[in-house]
C-alpha cells in the first residue's frame, strides 16, 4: 500500500472531514501558518497521481475528493506497522502498549468486552 507524507496525510484528513471540496474550501479547513494555495494544489495533484483522491471539473475550478475512506487506509497501515514492528503479530503488538503503560488492563479488559459484544 502507497503511504502518505504529512502534509498528503494532513490533506486527506480535510478531505474525509468534509467529503468533497475546491482548493479554496480545503484552505480554509488548515490551520495557521497556512500554506501557499500552490503548494495545496499540488499535494492535491500528487494525491490524485497516488489514486488516493479524485475531482470533478466545474468549468476552471477541480472539487476533490477522497478515493480511499479513513478506515481503508488507517487498516492498511495499522496491518504494515504490525508487520514491520510486530512481526505480523497483534499480540504483540497489544503487549507493547501494554508494557510501556500506553494501554491499561482496566481500557483491555474492556476492548475485550467490547469486541465479545459483536
Amino acid at each position: 500500500m502507497k503511504t502518505l507524507t504529512n502534509a498528503e496525510e494532513q490533506i486527506m484528513q480535510i478531505l474525509w472531514k468534509i467529503g468533497k471540496g475546491f482548493l479554496k474550501e480545503i484552505l480554509d479547513e488548515i490551520p495557521e501558518p497556512k500554506p501557499h494555495s500552490n503548494t495545496v494544489a499540488t499535494i492535491l495533484r500528487i494525491l490524485v497521481d497516488k489514486k488516493f483522491a479524485d475531482y470533478e471539473v466545474y468549468g476552471r475550478q477541480h472539487q476533490y475528493f477522497a478515493l480511499m475512506s479513513k478506515e481503508e487506509y488507517s487498516n492498511g497501515t495499522l496491518k504494515e506497522i504490525i508487520g514491520d514492528y510486530f512481526d505480523g503479530s497483534y499480540k504483540e503488538a497489544v503487549s507493547f502498549f501494554v508494557e510501556r503503560d500506553k494501554l491499561s488492563i482496566k481500557d483491555l479488559e474492556l476492548l475485550l468486552n467490547e469486541l465479545k459484544k459483536k
